[in-house]
């Protein structure tokens, strides 16, 4: 009876607890409601209905009535930036940054989106000083990426180096970037009138240094594919053309898949020589182990030099063996040159009398142009040239040294 008699004083005292608690939920809900502008609940309902400009204004002008808003500041920014509305994006961090009463965290906040704002812009000069302003703060993984992109999308290689090591220390990823910024600092110093011959060997010792390091942490033989072709064309500039050689039979052996950026300078080299019978020996056998369109179009050339034979032979057994009308038409396209350049009928059209060659390599090229380019593995940007950075996504590595069809 104790018992029954507690529970029937402790229910009502409990009942009255909570009644007045739901009372002062309700009253601090109605309280907070009455404080915000109606401007926020049109807002709120354009975006039910799907009204996403009216909704934006609306939410502008409460963010105009009530500067304490720093959380809608920044969501209004962001929309206004994927919106393409770079300067109201703008103009929405500046009023962020202007309020001498912002904590710390919300100016480093909106100095990283305002820097972000400014890089969409194309302003590079501000989006580089708004990064490094928040440099050394929770945004400084993101700030120091950024400020890569825009060093790449400036071409100073010098700056792009110092801050991808200023990232390794962050981060310890791999960065194969690296390895292409002294290639690229090499790159322009032999493109100059008077080149010095010393500072491009010493940036490709550079960029050897940081291929060998990627290659410890699993990155790809690629880079090393492009040391060994300017070191190629170094050799070559300097007339050294064994050193040349060396260097583009390493190329073909280390990274066998990148042939055909290196066949028709190891054709060259050994025609210098008078060995070009080697290097169509060499080039075929590197062809049928490892089958590349621009490999078959410099074996073919060389061939067809030396008579009809030779050259429609090989071409029948790589296309045989790997067929591919990219492969094909570079052969009708040879022999409709040959064609014109002689007199007479070309031996092929001797060989199909019932064939217009040059209708014939109409129909296919119209299927092939679209195959006759490199693509980017992150984006699908296609190219007729073989890039090492997508002009597309900025992402390097990503070119496959064969086309699609391959």
């Amino acid at each position: 009876m104790d018992f029954e008699a507690w529970w029937l004083i402790l229910i009502p005292i409990l009942f009255g607890l909570g009644w007045i608690a739901a009372k002062v939920d309700v009253r601090q809900i109605v309280s907070e409601s009455r404080n915000l502008p109606d401007s926020y609940f049109r807002g709120l309902n354009f975006l039910l209905n799907e009204d996403h400009d009216k909704a934006i204004d609306a939410f502008v002008e409460v963010a105009k009535l009530d500067s304490e808003t720093t959380e809608l500041h920044f969501a209004l920014g962001n929309l206004f930036r994927r919106r393409g509305e770079i300067e109201r994006a703008i103009r929405v961090h500046q009023s962020l940054l202007s309020r001498s009463d912002l904590p710390r965290a919300d100016r480093e906040h909106a100095l990283h989106e305002i820097a972000q704002d400014y890089f969409k812009a194309g302003m590079f000069d501000r989006a580089e000083n708004a990064f490094k302003e928040v440099q050394n703060t929770s945004y400084d993984v993101s700030a120091t990426r950024a400020l890569i992109r825009i060093y790449e999308a400036e071409h100073d290689w010098k700056k792009a180096i110092a801050v991808a090591a200023r990232l390794r220390e962050l981060t310890d990823e791999p960065l194969p970037q690296r390895v292409h910024y002294h290639c690229e600092r090499a790159q322009a110093v032999l493109s100059a009138k008077e080149p010095d011959f010393d500072r491009v060997a010493a940036e490709l010792d550079a960029a050897e240094r940081e291929a060998r390091h990627n290659l410890e942490q699993g990155g790809s033989q690629a880079s090393y594919a492009r040391i060994a072709i300017l070191r190629a064309y170094l050799a070559r500039r300097l007339g050294d053309v064994s050193t040349e050689r060396q260097w583009l039979l390493l190329a073909l052996e280390r990274s066998p898949e990148f042939a055909g950026l290196v066949a028709k300078q190891i054709m060259d080299n050994f025609a210098a020589s008078g060995q070009e019978e080697q290097a169509v020996s060499l080039l075929r056998d590197h062809y049928f182990a490892h089958p590349s369109l621009d490999v078959f179009e410099v074996v073919f050339a060389a061939l067809r030099k030396q008579g009809f034979a030779p050259g429609w032979q090989f071409a029948q057994d790589s296309l045989r063996q790997h067929p591919s009308l990219l492969g094909f038409d570079k052969v009708l396209q040879s022999e409709l040159a040959q064609e014109q350049s002689s007199a007479g009928q070309g031996e092929l059209q001797q060989h199909m009398p019932d064939f217009d060659l040059s209708l014939l390599r109409t129909m296919i090229d119209k299927h092939t142009r679209r195959m006759d380019k490199y693509a980017c593995r992150v984006c699908g940007f296609q190219a007729q040239t073989y890039y090492w950075q997508c002009p597309g996504c900025n992402s390097w590595e990503t070119y496959s040294p064969r086309r699609p069809e391959e």
